[in-house]
């Protein structure tokens, strides 16, 4: 059964998303606090943690620092009460998935909940390599490199490129980017979108000059210079 870890100094808002996970048919467990979440993470095993930003004792950025270190490919959603672009920046370079602002749509979450779990679930793909003079995408592997050096890139901007190289040359509204690689009918800002791409072409370096940004429709990714 799916374990989810859930953390939030409310004991209301833990009381709820408990109720919806269980009728998800998800197993729950709880922290109150970034300290508790770290302790937790450290002696057991989930397979995606619903982590509040504003917290005692350990917030939760912090605590996903923390986590990352022992569980790298842990997916996160993070419930916030901000909406700056900093803010969701520092959270997406540290390896956050996805954000839900409060206050939430309990249905929403889990929406959300249920296409990152989708999306991380390993898939009996054959091993399939994209090369691009030095920029190469190990489909298998879910490997990034450039120039011979691996990227950094989290699950997200991992799932956004390939998306992108998979439909070179094709022009992708933001509505399509948004449904594919987010795997729902997204409810947020669309400058979560932004937010990635900016992330990405700072990741890919000298290639990111292939994202190309297409004004009042979305992105497209140009398999040979243009220019």
């Amino acid at each position: 059964m799916t374990r989810i870890l859930i953390v939030d100094d409310e004991e209301k808002i833990r009381e709820m998303i408990r109720k919806y996970a269980a009728f998800e048919g998800f197993e729950t467990d709880e922290a109150s606090d970034g300290l508790q979440a770290v302790e937790k993470c450290m002696q057991d095993q989930y397979d995606l943690v619903v982590m509040d930003i504003m917290m005692p004792h350990l917030d939760g950025f912090s605590a996903v620092k923390e986590i990352k270190k022992v569980r790298p490919d842990l997916p996160f959603i993070m419930l916030s009460a901000l909406g700056e672009e900093y803010d969701r920046i520092h959270g997406f370079d540290l390896g956050v998935d996805d954000y839900v602002v409060k206050p939430f749509s309990s249905k929403e979450l889990m929406m959300r909940i249920h296409a990152i779990l989708k999306r991380v679930n390993p898939r009996s793909t054959s091993a399939d390599l994209f090369r691009m003079k030095g920029l190469e995408i190990d489909y298998n592997a879910r490997i990034v490199t450039v120039d011979g050096v691996r990227a950094a890139l989290s699950p997200k901007e991992y799932e956004l490129l390939v998306y992108l190289v998979k439909n070179a040359g094709i022009a992708l509204t933001r509505e399509q980017i948004l449904r594919t690689v987010w795997g729902y009918d997204f409810f947020g800002d669309d400058r979560t979108l932004d937010t990635h791409i900016k992330l990405l072409r700072k990741n890919l370096g000298d290639y990111a000059k292939y994202v190309v940004t297409l004004r009042g429709v979305g992105y497209r990714f140009e398999k040979e210079d243009q220019s």
